[in-house]
C-alpha cells in the first residue's frame, strides 16, 4: 500500500466503527514508543489521539483517550475526616467499613465483660447484703484507681491485647496496600489523616477502660442506694482515675500508631506493643526485686503511667521515686512515639510502596 492509497482511505475501525481494514504487518510500540535494534524504519501506532488522521489510517488506532477535570463540588474537610474516623469504628459494630475479625470482636466483648468484674461483685453484695464484699469492691480510692490501671487482669491481658489488635494494620496496611495513594490522592491532609487514625484506636480503648469506670461508678451508687453526700466526696476521684485512664489510652494509642507505622503487616506491631508494655514491666520488676532500685520503671510506660495516677488519685505510692519523675519520662516517651508517627506519616508516597 504506497502513500496515495493511504491518503484516500477513511480511518481504521474504532470501537465498533467499520473503517479500511488494516492489512500488512506492523509493530505496536503504545506504552513505549522505542525501535532500538530495527534495522529499518517501521512505523509505530498512535497512542493517545496526537496525531493526524492520515497517519492514524496509515498506522491503525490502538486507543482515543482523553481526560476531563471533575467540576463538581468537594466534600468540606469534617466530612473527609469523618469518613476515615467512621471507617475504622464502624467496623466493629456493622458491615461495609473496616472489616474486623470475629475473634477480635468476641475478644474485645470478654474483655468488656472482665473490666465490669467489679460491678459484678457489687451488684452481687448488693442482693445478699454482704458489707464485707462490698468493702472490697465498692467504689473507694483503690478500687478506682486500681479500675483503669489495676495490673491484673486489665492490664496484664485486657487493656494491652485488645490495642494490639487494633493497631496492628491501622497504618501499616495502608503502606503494604498502597491505600495511600486513595487518601493523599484526595484533597486529605496528613495531619488530619493521622488525626483520625489516632483518634479511631483513643476512641474504642477510651470506651473499653474510662466507658467501663463511668459504668462501674454509676452502677455502684445506684446499686447500694447512696446519697448525694456520698456522690460529692466520691465524684473528684472518679474524675482522677478518669484522667488516669485518658492518659493510658493516649500513651497506648501514640506507641501503637508508631510501631504501625514502621511497619508493613500486622504481627509486628501487635507483638511490638506487648514486649514493650508487658517486657519494660516485667524486667522493671526483676530489677527493683533484686537491687530494691525502682527508677528503672521510668523506662516502662505502664509503670509511669501507674505512677501518675497514684498521685492523681491520692491512693499509697508503690514506688520510691517522685511521681514528676515518672511525668517527666511519660511526656517523653510520648513525644518520641508522635514523632516516629509523624514522620513515617510524612514519608508516606502517594503511590504503592
Amino acid at each position: 500500500m504506497n502513500d496515495e492509497e493511504s491518503q484516500n482511505i477513511p480511518d481504521a475501525e474504532f470501537l465498533g466503527q467499520a473503517g479500511a481494514k488494516v492489512e500488512g504487518r506492523t509493530r505496536l510500540e503504545a506504552a513505549y514508543g522505542s525501535s532500538d535494534g530495527d534495522e529499518q524504519t517501521i512505523p509505530s501506532a498512535s497512542v493517545a489521539g496526537g496525531t493526524k488522521q492520515h497517519e492514524q489510517a496509515h498506522l491503525g488506532t490502538v486507543f482515543d483517550q482523553s481526560y476531563q477535570p471533575w467540576g463538581g463540588s468537594l466534600n468540606p474537610r469534617w466530612a473527609r475526616n469523618w469518613a476515615i474516623l467512621r471507617h475504622h469504628v464502624y467496623g466493629l459494630f456493622s458491615k461495609g467499613h473496616r472489616p474486623y475479625g470475629m475473634a477480635t470482636k468476641l475478644i474485645l466483648f470478654a474483655a468488656f465483660l472482665i473490666s465490669l468484674g467489679d460491678l459484678g461483685m457489687s451488684f452481687i453484695s448488693a442482693i445478699f447484703s454482704e458489707t464485707e464484699m462490698h468493702r472490697v469492691f465498692g467504689i473507694s480510692k483503690d478500687n478506682l484507681y486500681g479500675h483503669v490501671l489495676g495490673f491484673w487482669p486489665r492490664n496484664a491481658i485486657c487493656f494491652p491485647i485488645i490495642a494490639a489488635l487494633l493497631i496492628g494494620g491501622i497504618i501499616s496496611e495502608d503502606r503494604m496496600h498502597g491505600t495511600s495513594a486513595i487518601y493523599f490522592s484526595r484533597p486529605l491532609n496528613r495531619i488530619d489523616y493521622t488525626a483520625m487514625k489516632f483518634l479511631s484506636v483513643a476512641i474504642v480503648l477510651f470506651m473499653l477502660i474510662v466507658g467501663t469506670l463511668g459504668i462501674y461508678y454509676t452502677g455502684d451508687i445506684l446499686m447500694q442506694g447512696e446519697g448525694w453526700a456520698f456522690f460529692l466526696d466520691t465524684f473528684p476521684i472518679f474524675l482522677a482515675a478518669a484522667l488516669a485512664g485518658t492518659i493510658l489510652v493516649f500513651t497506648y494509642s501514640s506507641i501503637g500508631l508508631a510501631l504501625s507505622s514502621v511497619s508493613r503487616g500486622k504481627f509486628f506491631p501487635a507483638v511490638a506493643l506487648l514486649g514493650i508494655f508487658l517486657g519494660m514491666k516485667l524486667i522493671a520488676f526483676l530489677i527493683y526485686t533484686l537491687f530494691e532500685r525502682s527508677v528503672l520503671y521510668l523506662l516502662s510506660p505502664y509503670d509511669c503511667v501507674a505512677h501518675v495516677g497514684q498521685a492523681l488519685v491520692g491512693t499509697t505510692s508503690t514506688y520510691d521515686h517522685p511521681w514528676t519523675w515518672s511525668l517527666m519520662s511519660l511526656v517523653v516517651i510520648n513525644a518520641i512515639a508522635l514523632y516516629i508517627l509523624a514522620s513515617r506519616v510524612s514519608s508516606m508516597e502517594v503511590t504503592r510502596e
